[in-house]
């Protein structure tokens, strides 16, 4: 462990050197350590798929537009935009000071102005059938084609839509949007996601697999803070990967880390009683944000009768999946579990944070045990005799949580076999609809709740989105597909929430909890954004 240890600090250290010419310049550098324990599968934009892909993307690359702290969209690469009044015609007008970073494979290799061409590019590579990018769902069923996107001039880029969508602004904040130079990605093809060239903040500098990512300070980015400073102010970061969560928060503790996320079973009674709290032990030891987080935890059902597992599944009749709505108790869940981090899911798909959330509007399911039992006395299993052993798939990490719910179950006669499957597995087990039953979450890639009502999409089933229960309902489609028309964002919510009660009633999915990001941050750090995405935003970020 020493000799790791030693080996990636000397690798920073040395990159570092490089950096600055002389020894005083040095002791200035400034370097915000982070841990990524689920590691990190790829650095390009088109395969931004899980949350720490996302975190880093942001750091080294931007899109036309950006979103707050409060979920609003922001102007980044481009400076302004119109919309056509039919609502389909996109027109964003870029700004001018805004470069690549420095690659081999520019002239020179000096990073090169980005341009409307370069959008038309990098969007149209999202929808290649060649790449196979996991966000291809982005504009899939928005647009016809890569003629869609457009470039007018060097800084006038059209996006043509198929039919008005008016939540397409939101959209774009997403990292699968971001933009990238054709000729460093055709160079190195699917390497790519190992030799990142963006225009954001950071820059790749170093990226051992498992071990250690560095990223340096892009010194010609061209965003600059309130007062007139270019950002950003840090000069670099540097990730390790390290999959024990306590070891790695035992870092933090040693001040080894400058920033930690999330809590786990194995060091979340030592950090926070049963109600949220710090406890005394850590108090003012380091900045703690509790927030709600655009994540909601679930059970997925796959119902498709068409699927042979589906056919001989109990978990197909509608009565067994609403009796597994009401058998679990969701707040002594979260209370022992959890230590009251997260909010019960009793509402619907939608979680807590995200803009329409009302929870007197969605009808879900609190805990009714006796309500369970009837419900499987009428479906042909009083008690659960004869019902067939369901078994339920999940992930170590979700252990605990996943046998509480199976001894919930038990109470009411549901007998379940948790499978343990190692999450790569079972990920790609679930993008096949090869299982049943499984833990799942859904972070929000943008700020609409279209966004999580696309699972439901009969469009969106696999393997062309990420319908992964096989859900399929005509009035749900109506809805979904009247709302991708509808300006009016109030009206908007209105269906959104119509279809989230459409949902809850066919119960394709079991909402366990709508999440809560716990971020841990050490006292000297400053500038940190606080969003409901948990989408870190390095540039602003200060270390005294």
């Amino acid at each position: 462990m020493l000799r790791y240890r030693c080996s990636w600090c000397f690798t920073v250290l040395l990159l570092l050197l490089m950096a600055c010419n002389n020894e005083s310049e040095t002791s200035r550098k400034t370097v915000f350590n982070i841990n990524l324990d689920q590691g990190l599968s790829s650095l390009d934009p088109a395969f931004a798929r899980n949350q720490n892909a996302l975190w880093m993307i942001n750091q080294v690359f931007n899109g036309l537009v950006q979103i707050d702290d409060s979920l609003h969209v922001q102007p980044c690469v481009a400076k302004s935009w119109e919309i056509s009044a039919d609502g389909t015609v996109y027109t964003f007008h870029l700004r001018h000071d805004v470069y690549f970073q420095d690659d081999e494979q520019f002239v020179g290799g000096k990073g090169r102005l980005a341009t409307a061409a370069d959008f038309a590019y990098s969007f149209g590579r999202l929808i290649d059938p060649k790449v196979a990018s996991s966000g291809s769902w982005i504009f899939s069923d928005k647009v016809i084609g890569k003629e869609a996107f457009a470039a007018v001039n060097d800084s006038t880029f059209q996006i043509k839509l198929k039919h008005p969508f008016p939540p397409l602004l939101s959209v774009l904040t997403a990292q699968y949007c971001s933009v990238v130079p054709h000729e460093v990605v055709d160079h190195y093809g699917k390497d790519f996601r190992s030799h990142p060239v963006g225009t954001g903040p950071f820059k790749f500098k170093y990226w051992k697999e498992g071990e250690v990512l560095v990223l340096l300070k892009n010194e010609h980015y061209w965003e600059k803070d309130k007062q007139g400073k270019v950002l950003p102010y840090l000069d670099a970061v540097r990730s390790t990967f390290i999959s024990d969560k306590q070891t790695a928060f035992m870092e933090f503790i040693k001040k080894k880390l400058d920033f930690f996320n999330g809590i786990d079973g194995s060091y979340r009674d030592d950090f926070l009683t049963k109600s949220g709290q710090v406890t005394k032990k850590y108090k003012g030891k380091f900045k703690v944000i509790i927030e709600p987080f655009l994540n909601t935890e679930y059970l997925g059902i796959l119902i498709d009768t068409s699927i042979a597992i589906v056919k001989s599944s109990p978990l197909k009749q509608l009565k067994i999946r609403q009796a597994i709505n009401y058998a679990i108790n969701k707040p002594t869940m979260i209370k022992f579990l959890r230590n009251s981090v997260g909010t019960p899911g009793f509402a619907g798909f939608i979680p807590q944070g995200m803009p329409g959330f009302d929870t007197t509007l969605i009808k879900g399911y609190k805990y009714d045990p006796e309500k369970a039992k009837q419900l499987l006395k009428e479906a042909g299993y009083p008690g659960g005799r004869n019902l067939p052993e369901i078994i339920l798939s999940t992930t170590t990490s979700y252990r605990d949580l996943i046998e509480y719910i199976q001894g919930e179950l038990q109470k009411v006669g549901i007998r379940v076999r948790v499978e343990l499957v190692q999450g790569a597995s079972l990920r790609d087990m679930i993008a096949k609809n090869g299982v049943n039953f499984f833990r799942a979450s859904w972070l929000a890639d943008y700020s609409d709740a279209e966004n999580y009502l696309s699972l439901f999409y009969s469009k969106n089933k696999i393997p062309f989105g990420p319908n992964y229960t096989g859900f399929q309902n005509k009035t749900f489609d109506a809805l979904f597909e009247q709302a991708a028309r509808t300006n009016d964002e109030q009206q908007r919510f209105k269906l959104y929430q119509q279809m989230d009660n459409l949902v809850m009633q066919q119960s394709p999915v079991v909402i366990l909890y709508y999440d809560k990001l716990v971020n841990l941050y050490q006292n000297n750090i400053s500038g940190y954004s606080i969003n409901p995405q948990n989408l870190l935003i390095f540039k602003s970020i200060k270390k005294h």
